[in-house]
C-alpha cells in the first residue's frame, strides 16, 4: 500500500521539475520577437503576426497594367520558313493591310517616395517596358491614368523601374524600405501582389538563399544578386515588394524558376538596397551612371585558388586589362585575383561587378590582389563612368569580339558553344553552331525576336560551326549598314531573320 502511495507522489515531482526546468530554459535563450512570431503562434489578440504586416503593406501596393499598341500584328506570324518567309510577308499585307491590335500586360509595384502631390512608384523594368499606356490602380481601387502616369526611368540591367503618379489632396501611404543586407537564410518572407490578376495576395514564406546570380531569365537583368524565397510568386507579382516581419520592403519581386511558368517554391527578388541605389538616380537624373574599372573579371576554380595559395575559391581572377583604363593606370595586370575592393571581401564575379557599378564614377578605390607570384599587393584606381558604348554591348557586360569563360556577344545577345555544360543545360543537342543563352531586352537580337535556345547556324556568308566562326562574323559585319541575314534553329526548325548591325 505504501509503495502506491509512493509511485504518484514521485511522478508529481518529476513533472513539478520538467515544468521548472522549462520555464528556466526558455528565460535564458532570450528569444527575438522574430523567433516567437512562428506560424500557428498568435498573440493576446488572437492574430497571426503576418496579420499586422499584410494591414501595413498592402495600402501601398498597386496594380499596373500596360497596354503597347502593335501597329503590325502580322509579326510572328509564319508565313513559311526560309529566305522567301520576307516575301510572303510584305504579299499578305498589300491586299490584306494590318490592324494595329493591342498587347496587355499586368504586374504589381509599391509606394516608396512621397513629393507633394506626386508619389513614386517602384516596380520591375519588364512590368513597364516598351508601355504605350500605364495604368494604376491604387488599394482604394482609385484608378490614375494619362498624363497623372509618367515613368521617371528604367534600368534593364538590374530590372528596376521608377513610376511616378500625381494624386492631388489624397494622402496615400507609404512603403517602409528596410536593410537588405542584414536579412538572413531563414527569415520571415511575406510576398505581395497581383498574380494572375488576384488584386493584392499575400503570400509567406521564408528567405531560401542569398546572392543568387547566374540565372537564365529571359528579358531579365545582367546584374544578379537576387534574394530567394519559397514565398509563393506567380506571373503578376512582378514588381510587389518582398517584406520582413516588421512590414518593412527587403526586396522587388522579379522572377520565378518554373517548368510550367507557375509557383513551384522557388521565387527571386531583387535586394532593396541595389534597388533603393537604382532607384535614386533614376529620380535625380534620370539614367544611372555606373563605376568602370576596366577588366574582365573571371571566376576562380578550386584549382586556380589553390595555384594562388587561396583557401577557398573566392575572388576574381583579370582575365584582361583595358588600355587607358583605371585598371590599367592602377597597375593591375592579367593574372592578378583580386582578393578585396573599396574594403570589402571580394567573394565571386557577380558581386564584384556590383561593387564596381553602385561606386559612383570618380570615387578613389583601393583594391587588393595577389600577383600570379603570390605576394599581395594594395593598389589605387580612380573609377571611369561607364562607357555608354560598353553598356550597349550585351546588356552591359564587357565582351567585345573576344571569347571570355566560353562565351561570346554581339547585338545584345550571348552565345556559347553547342557542346558546352550550358547548352547542355538547355537540353541542346547539335553538331554544330553556337547556342542563345542571355538576350538583353534593350539589344537588337532581342527586337529581331531572338530567343535563349536559339541555335545560330550562319551569319551573312559564314557558315558558324562554333565560337571563333561567331567572333568572325562579328568581326566582318559588326559595322554593317544594311541588313545581315541570320540563319537560326529553333527546336529543330530552320528560321532566318535581318538585323542591321550598325
Amino acid at each position: 500500500m505504501k509503495a502506491r502511495i509512493k509511485f504518484p507522489i514521485i511522478l508529481m515531482v518529476v513533472f513539478a521539475l520538467g515544468i521548472f526546468s522549462g520555464v528556466v530554459l526558455t528565460s535564458k535563450l532570450h528569444l527575438s520577437e522574430e523567433a516567437k512570431a512562428q506560424p500557428g503562434i498568435v498573440d493576446e489578440n488572437g492574430e497571426s503576426p503576418f496579420v499586422k504586416v499584410a494591414k501595413e503593406i498592402m495600402p501601398t501596393v498597386v496594380n499596373i497594367s500596360t497596354e503597347r499598341i502593335i501597329k503590325n500584328p502580322t509579326e510572328g506570324f509564319q508565313f513559311g520558313e526560309g529566305p522567301f518567309d520576307e516575301f510572303f510577308k510584305r504579299f499578305f499585307e498589300q491586299f490584306h493591310p494590318p490592324i494595329p491590335e493591342k498587347e496587355r500586360s499586368l504586374g504589381s509595384g509599391f509606394i516608396f517616395k512621397r513629393d507633394g502631390d506626386y508619389y513614386y512608384i517602384m516596380t520591375n523594368n519588364h512590368v513597364v517596358r516598351n508601355a504605350d499606356k500605364i495604368i494604376v490602380k491604387l488599394s482604394d481601387k482609385t484608378v490614375i491614368t494619362g498624363d497623372d502616369v509618367k515613368v521617371v526611368g528604367r534600368d534593364p540591367l538590374t530590372d528596376i523601374a521608377v513610376v511616378k503618379i500625381k494624386a492631388p489632396g489624397e494622402d496615400l501611404p507609404v512603403a517602409k524600405l528596410g536593410d537588405s543586407d542584414k536579412i538572413q537564410v531563414g527569415d520571415w518572407a511575406i510576398a505581395v501582389g497581383n498574380p494572375f490578376g488576384f488584386d493584392r495576395t499575400v503570400t509567406v514564406g521564408v528567405i531560401s538563399a542569398k546572392g543568387r546570380s547566374g540565372l537564365n531569365i529571359p528579358q531579365g537583368p545582367i546584374y544578379q544578386n537576387f534574394i530567394q524565397t519559397d514565398a509563393a510568386i506567380n506571373p503578376g507579382n512582378s514588381g510587389g515588394p518582398l517584406v520582413n516581419i516588421k512590414g518593412e520592403v527587403i526586396g522587388v519581386n522579379s522572377a520565378i524558376t518554373s517548368p510550367s511558368g507557375g509557383f513551384v517554391g522557388i521565387g527571386f527578388a531583387i535586394p532593396i538596397n541595389l534597388a533603393k541605389h537604382i532607384a535614386e538616380q533614376l529620380i535625380e537624373k534620370g539614367k544611372i551612371e555606373r563605376g568602370y574599372l576596366g577588366i574582365w573579371p573571371q571566376s576562380l576554380t578550386p584549382e586556380l585558388a589553390k595555384a594562388y595559395g587561396l583557401k577557398k575559391p573566392e575572388g576574381v581572377l583579370v582575365a584582361k586589362v583595358e588600355k587607358d583604363t583605371p585598371a590599367e593606370k592602377a597597375g593591375l595586370k592579367e593574372g592578378d585575383v583580386i582578393i578585396e575592393f573599396n574594403g570589402k571581401k571580394v567573394t565571386d564575379v557577380e558581386s564584384f561587378r556590383l561593387m564596381v557599378a553602385e561606386t559612383p564614377p570618380g570615387t578613389k578605390v583601393e583594391i587588393k590582389v595577389i600577383g600570379e607570384d603570390g605576394k599581395e599587393r594594395t593598389l589605387y584606381a580612380k573609377l571611369a563612368k561607364y562607357p555608354q558604348e560598353v553598356l550597349a554591348q550585351a546588356g552591359g557586360e564587357n565582351q567585345e569580339s573576344e571569347i571570355v569563360q566560353g562565351k561570346a556577344s554581339w547585338l545584345g545577345m550571348t552565345v556559347v558553344d553547342v557542346k558546352s555544360d550550358d547548352a547542355q543545360k538547355l537540353g541542346i543537342k547539335a553538331d554544330k553552331g553556337v547556342v542563345v543563352i542571355k538576350v538583353d531586352p534593350e539589344g537588337k537580337a532581342s527586337d529581331a525576336g531572338v530567343q535563349i535556345g536559339d541555335i545560330i547556324l550562319k551569319i551573312g556568308k559564314i557558315e558558324i560551326t562554333n565560337l571563333e566562326d561567331f567572333v568572325k562574323a562579328k568581326k566582318v559585319y559588326k559595322d554593317s549598314e544594311k541588313p545581315v541575314i541570320i540563319k537560326l534553329s529553333r527546336r529543330g526548325i530552320p528560321r532566318f531573320i535581318a538585323i542591321t548591325p550598325k
